[in-house]
């Protein structure tokens, strides 16, 4: 528990200490929870678009019998700025992408869309988002599902 407690204190510091932006540091890594539940990581290519990818486990949604399936998931994205009007940057983001689910007896193939709303503190090479992935199953038939997300990611 001492380790744990160690590692909780060196984490807050080195947040607290660095006085850098997300975009500056362009690639993140961090954790999200929802469906899937797993490791996030982003990489911003410009000041307004990025590639996340996203590796964990559907324990939520029964997507072809693909229970506590190894899910991954990459999209691309559109950051708008100047949508919610704050002295803390808070983008609307949206984009597109693919999701690959193995697990069951099945795997399966699926189309998606995001949506989602980030805080990058100004202070701090961190983002903590929200989003909603409507998803389109391709195989092993076709079906309809929502992915949700919450993570956070420290960019270095």
């Amino acid at each position: 528990m001492k380790h744990y407690f160690h590692l909780v204190i060196a984490l807050f510091l080195l947040i607290a200490v660095n006085r850098t932006i997300a975009q500056e540091r362009p690639f993140g890594l961090g954790v999200m929870f929802g469906d899937p539940t797993g490791i996030s990581a982003k990489l911003w290519t410009s000041n307004n678009n990025a590639f996340d990818f996203g590796l964990g486990w559907t324990v939520f949604n029964d997507r072809n019998d693909s229970r506590n399936g190894v899910n991954f998931h990459m999209d691309y994205l559109w950051h708008s700025f100047n949508v919610i009007s704050s002295t803390e940057r808070f983008p609307i983001y949206y984009g597109f992408g693919g999701r690959f689910t193995s697990g069951g007896n099945e795997s399966s193939f699926a189309v998606r869309g995001v949506l989602g709303i980030a805080w990058l503190p100004r202070e701090t090479p961190i983002d903590i988002f929200f989003e909603l992935a409507p998803t389109f199953e391709l195989t092993p038939s076709s079906g309809f599902t929502i992915d949700p997300s919450l993570g956070i990611r420290y960019f270095f």
